[in-house]
């Protein structure tokens, strides 16, 4: 938070509170100056004066410092479903996830660890999804299932299997996730390569 927002935050309060300069200053035991020069953004306060202030507000310090930061679960649970843009187009489970966590990572709580592990998740899954679209247009696929499976009939169908597991696997992890994040639950997109940390 940048001290000009502290400096807002803290007259919003008092203004909210109905008091003016000098009775906070009183409530608080700090002096009338420190409290002009707090909201002017002369000086930010810290520690004591921080909690001193707090007290005087009916809040905690940080809610004062952190005031942008507020809780949407239902922002948090759209975030989540919103990656299953996967099953239209496989880059739209990465793009639209990362535009909701870019416009919120900041301003909703949870945002920022939800978004990194999410789009380390379809991250990886997309580049699995590429390298299998790799070996099936090089046939190095069907080269190695044939020497591993030396019996089996290799056809179309057969170099399909691994991408309806693939996709398959992101619905579930997906919507388990989903389910969790809207009941407030702990959070595991898994297997991931940690690109973002």
């Amino acid at each position: 938070m940048n001290n000009l927002n502290l400096a807002h935050r803290i007259k919003d309060l008092r203004n909210r509170k109905g008091i003016s300069q000098e009775n906070l200053a009183e409530e608080s035991g700090l002096s009338l100056r420190t409290i002009q020069r707090i909201e002017n953004n002369e000086t930010v306060p810290r520690g004591d004066t921080l909690k001193r202030l707090s007290i005087a507000l009916d809040t905690s310090p940080d809610e004062i410092v952190d005031w942008k930061i507020q809780e949407d679960q239902n922002y948090l649970t759209l975030m989540s479903i919103s990656a299953l843009g996967f099953l239209f187009f496989p880059l739209l489970g990465i793009i639209i996830p990362l535009t909701m966590w870019i416009f919120k990572k900041d301003k909703v709580k949870n945002v920022n660890e939800l978004g990194k592990s999410m789009l380390n998740f379809q991250i990886s899954w997309t580049l699995l999804l590429f390298l299998h679209y790799i070996f099936i247009l090089t046939r190095m696929y069907v080269g190695a299932l044939s020497e591993i499976l030396p019996n089996w009939n290799f056809g179309i169908f057969t170099m399909f299997i691994p991408l309806i597991i693939l996709y398959i696997f992101n619905f579930i992890v997906t919507v388990y996730n989903t389910i969790r994040v809207f009941n407030k639950k702990s959070f595991k997109y898994i297997p991931a390569l940690r690109i973002l940390r």
